[in-house]
């Protein structure tokens, strides 16, 4: 296969007067995260960083002119890739070691994969192509040759720590089903909540290495709870409130 160049790796959506949306659009949807970047007073705040293919801090750099807060959402590959740009690394204790020692399932060519991985995803209806990207971010780029860089944590982060940004302040939700160190970002006072991969608007994958269906249940019923007003995740579109109770609730009703 023969792969164009892209004219620009990443495409960039302003959601509100504070966040933006940072996607790679030449990405397969299975490993397409959304970047989200947060602009604050004193720091701004960016969860999760992509595949790390192209340079984020390049090509979105009238975002990045203020001190920067990288969370990782979790340490799965479409979410990290582009860590190592940031100097304040947060991330859950349960997956520090993989930030540092990026040794997990990390590829673009389906051949790459782990067999039991390829099983979970098609298992759950997703098609994983032979290369799960269908452009180069520059002349040369070999997908086969793709690996995550270290990124260690500069500070860990656990149910009920605050990351503060000077204007506003978002609590640690710790919430494992999806991966052992899972963690939401939740601002009780706009009901803002960047959920990452515990909970987004398809397929939700909870048999995959490192995965866990009983915290995925607790972590369920207590997203069912939460009064959100709109959620950000880890892919796919933001939703509301009713969106999230209903995403919630087939889940629990699926593994009755």
């Amino acid at each position: 296969m023969t792969l164009s160049i892209a004219d620009k790796w990443f495409e960039i959506e302003r959601i509100d007067d504070d966040i933006t949306l940072i996607t790679e659009p030449y990405v397969t949807p299975l490993i397409r995260c959304n970047i989200w970047h947060l602009r604050a007073a004193e720091r701004d705040m960016v969860v999760d960083s992509g595949l790390g293919i192209a340079s984020l801090r390049q090509a979105a750099a009238e975002l990045f002119e203020k001190p920067v807060i990288a969370v990782a959402s979790h340490t799965h590959y479409d979410h990290t890739g582009g860590f190592h740009e940031f100097e304040e690394r947060l991330v859950h204790p349960e997956e520090a070691d993989e930030l540092a020692n990026p040794e997990g399932f990390a590829a673009l060519v389906a051949e790459q994969l782990d067999d039991g991985l390829v099983e979970a995803v098609e298992g759950a209806g997703i098609p994983i192509p032979a290369c799960m990207i269908d452009a180069l971010p520059g002349p040369g780029y070999d997908p086969a040759a793709y690996k995550v860089q270290p990124a260690p944590a500069t500070r860990l982060v656990e149910e009920g720590d605050v990351v503060d940004t000077g204007s506003r302040r978002f609590e640690v939700l710790h919430l494992p089903g999806h991966s052992p160190g899972s963690i939401g970002l939740w601002e009780a006072e706009t009901g803002v909540l960047f959920s990452g991969d515990a909970i987004y608007d398809g397929p939700l994958l909870d048999n995959i290495l490192g995965a866990d269906v009983e915290h995925y249940i607790k972590t369920m019923e207590r997203l069912s709870e939460l009064p959100v007003t709109v959620v950000h995740a880890g892919h796919d579109a933001s939703f509301g409130r009713e969106r999230l109770h209903e995403l919630a609730n087939d889940y629990l009703r699926s593994k009755e």
